[in-house]
């Protein structure tokens, strides 16, 4: 049983499909109807795409021994690997725990009054509905928790703004600041980090690095900063604090809020019960790539587990992230986080060539996740 199908519950599921089809039966759960890539949340957000144009629903999984159902989870007892949901009581042999991290708007004082996320699908439709009426002020980007998906999506956020502004004739009006607690668009990557710095810098958007919004003040729309500083803004748009989902902590799963695994097989303390994903305290960065990897390496453990073979290579932390950088071009970032003894990183430029390799990305992977 796979709770949870973004990522990792569905590279997961689809590799059991392949590689165990006659052995193993799938049950798959999530409480939405529909799988949406994180980047394609940005398209949403700027109107480059429609909602309904970057669904994939999955009552179009045509996997023979995987059954979806659509169902929202209220409580799992690890111990008998038992899962109640709104609609029925399981019982399962292997468990997986790919539930995310769920969105905490509220955790920051004023965000819910003053300001608007735009991770979520709704957030990103509900900003594409208020970005066409915003003609002049000050934009702030702030990313309101330490720990958060893609860490490069703020970064997009602030470079697509300036195309999107730019386009609308209203630039110039506009001053756009990102707020970041990172030291560094991407911590793990010193070369990434200067480019994306100099594009930001290039197009006039305010970075400040290693700062934390603590609240808003809606009335006086001014953000406050754990440093004293005060930020006025006209328009806030929030990355909000993550956590993981109530379901999940109520469930005794968690340690300092996350659940702690194994890095090399994602076992988690209870026998049978693993987690990938967001979810978990690896000591990875949490990115829709890193998650697939994550499972990838689970669906080695388990096969390797059922058919009684020696146990595979641990999870090498290896992934790569695509980075929208305007003008129709994307840079990209291939990592490895545990494979020698620091992580490496290795950036390619932006260019539609990439652009294109990105596309791909995701064609490829809603054919292997969604078809036969």
């Amino acid at each position: 049983m796979i709770l949870g199908a973004g990522f990792g519950g569905l590279e997961l599921s689809a590799r059991l499909a392949e590689d165990l089809a006659d052995d193993v039966r799938v049950t798959l759960i999530d409480q939405n109807d529909s799988f949406i890539f994180g980047f394609a949340k940005l398209d949403v957000m700027f109107g480059r795409r429609g909602p309904d144009e970057v669904r994939l629903f999955y009552r179009d999984i045509a996997k023979p021994n995987v059954q979806f159902r659509q169902e929202t989870v209220l409580s799992i007892d690890p111990q008998a690997r038992r899962v109640r949901t709104d609609r029925a009581t399981y019982d399962a042999d292997i468990l997986v725990v790919a539930l995310g991290a769920d969105l905490d708007p509220g955790a920051t004082p004023g965000l819910v009054e003053g300001g608007h996320e735009f991770y979520s699908t709704q957030g990103a439709e509900s900003v594409a509905n208020v970005l066409p009426s915003f003609q002049a002020g000050v934009a702030v980007i702030g990313v309101l928790g330490p720990v958060f998906k893609c860490p490069p999506a703020p970064n997009e956020a602030a470079l697509m703004l300036h195309d999107y502004l730019s386009e609308r004739g209203v630039r110039d009006a506009v001053t756009i600041h990102l707020v970041n607690p990172l030291g560094s668009p991407i911590p793990v990557s010193e070369e990434t980090s200067a480019a994306i710095v100099s594009m930001l810098a290039e197009r006039g958007i305010e970075h400040w690095p290693s700062s934390q919004v603590e609240r808003l003040d809606p009335a006086a729309k001014v953000a406050h900063l754990a440093d004293g500083r005060r930020l006025p803004f006209d328009l806030f748009l929030a990355v909000p604090v993550h956590r993981a989902p109530a379901v999940v902590l109520d469930a005794g799963l968690t340690e300092d809020g996350w659940i702690p695994v194994d890095p090399a097989t994602f076992a988690t303390r209870f026998p049978a019960v693993y987690a990938v994903g967001d979810v978990t305290n690896a000591p990875v960065p949490r990115a829709g790539t890193i998650a697939e990897g994550e499972a990838a390496t689970l669906a080695d453990v388990l096969l390797a587990t059922l058919k009684g073979r020696p146990q595979p290579p641990p999870y090498s932390g290896a992934a790569v992230c695509y980075i929208e950088t305007g003008g129709g071009t994307v840079a990209k970032v291939d990592v490895d986080f545990l494979s020698g003894a620091e992580p490496t990183a290795v950036f390619t430029a932006p260019s539609a060539e990439v652009a294109e390799e990105k596309r791909r990305f995701g064609s490829v992977r809603a054919q292997r996740w969604f078809g036969d």
